[in-house]
């Protein structure tokens, strides 16, 4: 029996939403070669329909997701292996300008009533909720700092000038062999204890100090702590140069190693985890791998080697080392080790200018 002729007042109405819908709206063929692109996409990319009609999809990717393009429709068609399709995922576009900028993509494919395969694509251009993002979690950024140098040049000086001057009235009670002078000793070592644990707090306020050291010591820091109090054989791996980065984009980098390493030790029962960073002309790379008990293939979307999503149902630490990520310009993957544990990487690239640090400039 021959399909149903098509309602000419329903897809009136279906071509109706198709143009005034607020969000973008793109379908493809099952090739990749643009078949519709609604007013919504011409304002978000700034092309006009007639430009991009016709044309390849990956002509509003930038690289190295445009070379790339291909090689996934390619292996969907192949394997039935879905990268986007059906799951939705927060991507880079690229505008006629040239200007990346971010956006979330759900991507479906349909089959019409003559067998024939397309894919459509909603995008929503989310450039303002970032920047929001990141004056958010830059003011949290900045107000950290100023709490662990108030800490560090005001309470901590006042710590170690009171613990001088105890020092010399104990000196003084014990020359005089006064039966005080026990208690002056206990109030001397009360006043170290509460000095150290006054600094400790504001270096894990300000952990990364640019200007001493920057990203990679702080790390070294962290793999101590983690020896010392996780009980980890936590150690660190430099190659290349050291990065140069603006602090509040270190500062995520580290808060990030931070979570990884915590998390192989609570979540993972980890025994050994190794810190990496790599540093280069064109980007920084933080990689951190343990030997733990690994992500399950559920959890991690079903095959062994597939990355765990920021909306995944994984704990907020996950979802916030994503969004740090984020904020900081760069990528995150976490995904179940080649031997088992878990690694996880977070990729700062440094083709475009990397996010301001207004602490340099204020």
């Amino acid at each position: 029996m021959p399909p149903p002729s098509p309602d000419p007042t329903e897809s009136a109405a279906l071509a109706a939403i198709f143009e005034s819908t607020v969000d973008a709206v793109i379908t493809i063929d099952a090739e990749g070669w643009i078949e519709r692109f609604n007013p919504a996409a011409e304002r978000t990319f700034g092309y006009a329909r007639d430009e991009v009609v016709g044309q390849r999809i990956d002509m509003l990717m930038p690289e190295p997701y445009h070379s790339e393009h291909e090689g996934y429709i390619r292996a969907y068609h192949e394997t039935g292996r879905r990268r986007i399709i059906g799951i939705g995922r927060e991507v880079v576009g690229r505008r006629k300008s040239g200007e990346t900028f971010p956006m979330d993509l759900a991507v479906n494919d349909v089959r019409l009533p003559d067998g024939r395969q397309i894919f459509v694509g909603l995008v929503r251009d989310i450039s303002e909720r970032r920047e929001l993002e990141r004056v958010v979690l830059r003011t949290a950024e900045d107000e950290r700092r100023r709490i662990g140098q108030d800490l560090h040049d005001g309470l901590g000086q006042m710590l170690t000038g009171t613990g001088l001057r105890a020092r010399r009235l104990a000196k003084r009670l014990r020359a005089e062999d006064s039966a005080e002078a026990p208690l002056a000793d206990e109030l001397v070592t009360l006043l170290d204890e509460a000095d150290g644990y006054a600094r400790a707090i504001a270096r894990g306020l300000v952990p990364v100090d640019v200007e001493a050291g920057g990203l990679a010591d702080a790390l070294e820091r962290l793999a101590d702590h983690a020896g010392r109090l996780l009980g980890l054989d936590c150690r660190v791996e430099r190659t290349g140069s050291d990065p140069t980065l603006p602090a509040t984009t270190a500062t995520h980098l580290y808060r990030i190693a931070q979570e990884a390493v915590s998390n192989a030790a609570r979540h993972g029962r980890a025994r050994h985890v190794v810190v990496a960073l790599a540093g280069g002309d064109r980007q920084t790379r933080l990689r951190v791998e343990d030997d733990g008990v690994g992500i399950e293939a559920a959890q991690a979307g079903g095959t062994p080697d597939a990355p765990v999503r920021p909306h995944d149902d994984r704990g907020m630490g996950v979802r916030i080392m994503h969004y740090r990520a984020r904020v900081a310009g760069g990528e995150l993957d976490v995904r179940p080790g080649p031997d088992g544990g878990t690694v996880v990487t977070c990729t700062i690239r440094h083709d475009g200018p990397l996010p301001s640090d207004p602490s340099r400039t204020a």
